[in-house]
């Protein structure tokens, strides 16, 4: 073989491996469980809580989410409820049990929503006993009209009881400074188990976040509770944050909570009113970066699947 056979021959020997190349590095893009999965089609759906002319204020579909989340291996998800007319819980739950069981999406499991202090609230979650895919319940509780406290009342704590003899677990999302009272109702429940939303919804533009730090931490010392790593973003200045911004927030968390108890929430669509999905992704996988790849695969993958039992 002469020189310029040779020099063929290493050139057709290289391109050929190019696809391999390729390949191998696409699949060591680390699997992304995303904890917090919003969808909403305003066709079957009311969410009172839009505002008219919102940029949320549309139908979110599972086609757009893919897209926005297209590339970047999300490989599960958890849908989380949206805050609906509680009038529609049982059609949510529906179209949760049906989008799981078609299987053609990266849906695995759902939150759905309830009312704990409602009377109605058993006869409601008990017919989800035997639902694998219904993982737990949220009720949003830092809107206006629920007033501080609620989550403390005697049918609350009665009904999330009830959740922790279903199996069914209990998503908090409330004020920052009404983690105290998470923390009375972690108490009051030891056989329930917790998820702490949106790092307890502290603000990435507070001057200030002493209480937020003291608070979220007597939460962490609570042992059936674990926190999503998500929301965060929303309450940065859109068009105006950076990673450094957030990574107090996260790193606390993170170090209250320790690396077996935090889960990743990518929280779409409602962050895009500060970033994408992409955005908020790569922003988190920055600050993380310095942790090691347990950790990390942890954060994004792994203590997700083992909270939620996901096939």
């Amino acid at each position: 073989m002469d020189r310029r056979q040779f020099l063929g021959a290493a050139a057709v020997s290289v391109a050929s491996l190019r696809p391999v190349r390729a390949a191998a590095e696409e699949s060591a893009v680390p699997p992304i469980v995303d904890t917090h999965q919003h969808l909403w089609d305003l066709n079957k759906f009311r969410l009172p809580w839009h505002k008219p002319g919102s940029p949320l204020a549309r139908s979110f579909l599972m086609s757009d989410y893919l897209e926005a989340t297209r590339d970047l291996n999300v490989v599960k998800t958890v849908y989380m409820e949206v805050d609906l007319d509680p009038a529609q819980q049982v059609a949510e739950a529906g179209f949760v049990l049906e989008t799981c069981k078609r299987g053609d999406t990266p849906m695995v499991a759902g939150v759905i929503s309830g009312r704990p202090g409602s009377d109605g609230f058993k006869t409601y979650v008990s017919r989800y006993k035997d639902a694998a895919a219904i993982k737990g319940v949220r009720q949003v509780l830092h809107n206006e009209s629920v007033p501080p406290g609620t989550c403390l009342g005697e049918q609350f704590i009665r009904s999330i009881r009830l959740l922790g003899e279903l199996g069914k677990s209990f998503d908090l999302c409330m004020r920052p400074t009404e983690l105290l009272d998470a923390a009375k109702l972690i108490d009051a429940c030891p056989d329930t188990r917790f998820i702490l939303d949106h790092c307890g919804n502290a603000n990435v533009q507070a001057k200030d976040r002493t209480q937020w730090q003291r608070d979220i931490g007597a939460v962490a010392k609570r042992k059936n509770v674990v926190c999503k790593v998500s929301g965060i973003v929303v309450t940065a200045k859109p068009g105006a944050w950076t990673a450094d911004d957030l990574a107090p927030i996260v790193n606390h968390t993170l170090e209250v909570f320790g690396p077996d108890r935090v889960m990743f929430g990518g929280d779409w669509p409602v962050c895009t009113l500060a970033a994408t999905f992409k955005q908020w992704l790569d922003a988190l996988k920055t600050i993380v970066k310095g942790r090691s790849e347990q950790e990390q695969r942890n954060l994004f993958h792994d203590n997700a699947v083992k909270f939620y039992a996901l096939a």
